[in-house]
């Protein structure tokens, strides 16, 4: 016998249009319940479609964002801001080799030339090894001005020759700010790999932290919201110079901490 909060349920209301409506309040209660029930299930143990949790800033309208090089931080990064509502094209010497890639993350994505990621980004993204920055500088120079650019790129000495050099004794940042005159440069993304940028993003609170810094007080705003719509919490730590707190050798470089941590580990360096 179906029981409710007042007991037994009588003959009369088993066959009367009380059990009816009843009957529907119980199975309509269980029913959203288990979905619920479900869906809670689901986020726990992380079965839904990889980038449910990822949000664009509200309010705010998505941006167009050209990102140059599309190897493993270009794409990972591009990705996420591509799942977060952002139109982003992907660039390469061989756009072509990019169709897997595009075509799997739907029609905010694209696949273009490094002239092409330049003319259709409101922002732009540089993840190529540092060693290939003169070429772009050379060869594109002056489509960088004016752009805001978010910086990736380390210098690696084993890898990036004369310029990796450069950038190490006078810093990543004014080195990037030396080639690509007038754009404005904000650093980021540079400190973690691009398995830990995709598998960490999003993470439950406390998230991530990135460290972010730049000259241009527009360009730091932007560079947050970015950061923040591909999963982290960015920390400014000021001037581009100030960089070098967060370039490989540097006390925040690969730092997995939350902003508050970062922030409160800033306050012990110079």
């Amino acid at each position: 016998m179906l029981a409710n909060r007042g007991g037994g349920i009588s003959a009369k209301q088993f066959y009367g249009k009380e059990l009816v409506m009843m009957s529907a309040k119980f199975l309509s209660r269980q029913f959203f319940g288990s979905l619920a029930v479900i869906f809670g299930l689901s986020v726990v143990l992380g079965v839904l479609p990889k980038g449910t949790l990822a949000q664009p800033t509200p309010g705010a309208s998505p941006m167009k964002i050209g990102v140059i090089g599309s190897g493993n931080i270009g794409s990972a990064v591009g990705t996420l801001w591509v799942k977060a509502g952002h139109q982003v094209l992907f660039s390469s010497r061989h756009p072509e080799n990019l169709k897997q890639l595009v075509d799997g993350l739907g029609p905010l994505a694209r696949a273009g030339t490094v002239d092409e990621a330049l003319s259709f980004g409101d922002v732009v993204f540089i993840g190529v090894p540092y060693g290939a920055y003169p070429q772009i500088a050379k060869d594109y120079g002056k489509q960088f001005a004016g752009k805001i650019v978010l910086d990736a790129g380390n210098a690696v000495l084993a890898r990036d020759g004369e310029i990796g050099k450069q950038a190490r004794e006078s810093g990543v940042a004014l080195t990037s700010a030396k080639l690509f005159a007038g754009a404005r440069i904000v650093r980021a993304f540079n400190i973690l790999s691009s398995r830990k940028v995709s598998s960490l993003s999003n993470r439950p609170e406390p998230r991530l932290a990135i460290p972010i810094a730049g000259d241009d007080a527009q360009a730091l705003k932007i560079a947050s919201r970015l950061v923040r719509d591909a999963g982290f919490d960015p920390v400014e730590v000021g001037s581009l110079q100030r960089s070098k707190l967060f370039e490989q050798g540097g006390p925040l470089y690969g730092a997995e901490m939350s902003a508050q941590e970062m922030r409160e580990k800033l306050k012990t360096l110079p």
